[in-house]
């Protein structure tokens, strides 16, 4: 095993307020049709909208061993949506399928992949497919992860792509958590860069890049005060900064706003009463405001992000309406602007 050197700071901000959220959009259920439709994603790839979800029988598979299939359906206007493709890997419940395009512009799914017996759990290991034209997708095939850190109950839950290298956290579970930063050249191939050493079993993780090229990283975590973590890391991504939220995360994704040094955090809201779905405005440090909480209620969240149009296009799963749905709302980027301002 390398050794590298980590240096994790703790920063504390007062936190800021900018008035009252945004409720100027109008949400559209887009899928119904499986029994249990969750865990989305959204990109635009060749002029056309993608968004990625898993159909299944619960949000775990059931007694009887229904396993998840990712389910992609794609559109050209955002409204009318159809099925492009079902992925299936007999004896695997697929996963949390997330979007990217390949340096070489094929559109890519990462899936993660769980062995279940029943309501057991055997071993995890991530799959992917690929897309040349957004219509036929190759068969899910398993990633290969270093073997140095290989754990069996591998988890790489989301890839950015930056300067023609894809990066990502493998999360673990086998007894011990861990976590790293993992790099990959051919979206098949994931090779350690960095240990991330955080306690409180940190899992689901969205890395990203700034204008700037410095690498941030907004983590979930499971135990202590299960508050979230944002970390920031530049080039060679060997040194981290941290900064410990206030709230909780449940299936984040963020988005840096154009031309600010902001960004737009999606996630599950925890209350009292039960879970929503909403976006937080945050700056660099961490300081957040809650901005939009959407029709949501129950098992819901893990938002698509993307900018098109001048809005801000936001895909989430719910099941305020009964069993879970895939909805769809945009925000105007002009709002969100103002929401800054207020700032």
């Amino acid at each position: 095993m390398k050794n590298y050197f980590f240096l994790l700071l703790a920063f504390s901000f007062p936190v800021f307020s900018i008035g009252q959220t945004i409720t100027d959009y109008e949400v559209k259920k887009i899928w119904d049709q499986g029994d249990h439709n969750a865990f989305t994603d959204l990109i635009l790839f060749n002029g056309k909208f993608y968004c990625s979800f898993r159909e299944g029988s619960g949000h775990v598979p059931g007694d009887e061993d229904v396993d998840g299939t990712v389910r992609i359906i794609s559109s050209k206007d955002g409204v009318k949506w159809e099925s492009v493709s079902l992925l299936k890997t007999e004896g695997i419940d697929l996963r949390d399928p997330k979007l990217s395009i390949t340096p070489d512009n094929r559109l890519m799914v990462i899936i993660g992949g769980s062995d279940y017996d029943k309501h057991k759990l055997n071993g995890r290991n991530p799959y992917v497919s690929f897309s040349s034209d957004g219509v036929q997708f190759s068969n899910p095939r398993p990633i290969v992860i270093d073997p140095e850190i290989n754990s069996g109950f591998d988890w790489v839950w989301r890839v950015t792509w930056h300067d023609g290298v894809g990066y990502a956290v493998d999360y673990q579970y086998d007894g011990v958590n861990r976590a790293y930063v993992v790099r990959t050249t051919d979206g098949i191939h994931y090779e350690n860069v960095s240990e991330l050493y955080i306690s409180g079993r940190p899992n689901e993780a969205t890395v990203r890049f700034s204008p700037s090229g410095e690498m941030f990283i907004y983590l979930r975590r499971e135990e202590h005060g299960k508050e979230g973590l944002l970390l920031r890391s530049k080039y060679p991504f060997q040194e981290y900064t941290w900064v410990n939220l206030e709230n909780r995360l449940g299936g984040p994704n963020f988005i840096f706003v154009p031309k600010t040094d902001m960004l737009i955090l999606g996630t599950r809201l925890y209350y009292k009463s039960g879970a929503k779905a909403g976006l937080y405005l945050s700056d660099y440090h961490g300081n957040q405001e809650l901005i939009a909480e959407f029709p949501s209620a129950g098992d819901t969240s893990y938002p698509g992000l993307l900018w098109h149009d001048d809005h801000l296009w936001i895909s989430y799963y719910s099941s305020h309406e009964g069993k879970t749905n895939i909805y769809l709302t945009k925000i105007k980027q002009s709002d969100i602007y103002q929401a800054i301002r207020g700032y």
